[in-house]
């Protein structure tokens, strides 16, 4: 299981640059807005965050499903899982949190939020490790614990 998604083998296999689509995409844009220092920028990256943690569907997920994946033959994504979707949502308090630092001049803090920021959806765009969601993994898995308070 990987932020959520029970699948196996061939099923993930199929989909292993698919999930690593929205996340890449988003990367190279928090790039070019944490170089320019750009919160605007910052600001429209947070709208994309904030509908990918509360829909079932990343918003670059459609690009994939609707676009990308035919011109290269790969499956459709599925719904995001609800651990994925509060991995967005700890992503998007980032991005806000990094266009504020930006906005307000402070530009050194802005920028070391910024490279955590980047190391964090390298790591999941990258080797396919989500810091956020392994957490929550962890935290369902605490005897007597369980997601329901957080979904």
């Amino acid at each position: 299981m990987t932020q959520g998604y029970c699948l196996a083998g061939d099923e993930a296999r199929g989909l292993r640059l698919g999930l690593r689509f929205s996340t890449a995409l988003c990367f190279v844009l928090v790039v070019v807005a944490v170089v320019l220092g750009s919160w605007p920028l910052l600001l429209g990256l947070s709208a994309v965050g904030l509908l990918a943690g509360f829909t079932p569907r990343h918003p670059f997920d459609l690009l994939w499903n609707h676009g990308v994946r035919h011109v290269i033959g790969a499956p459709e994504l599925p719904p995001n899982p609800t651990r994925r979707r509060h991995a967005f949502k700890v992503g998007t308090a980032l991005l806000l949190t990094l266009a504020g630092l930006f906005a307000a001049g402070a530009d050194t803090a802005a920028l070391v939020l910024g490279i955590l920021l980047l190391t964090a959806c390298a790591s999941v765009t990258v080797a396919n490790f989500c810091v956020p969601s392994e957490l929550m993994a962890l935290w369902e898995r605490r005897p007597g614990r369980t997601m329901e308070a957080l979904r």
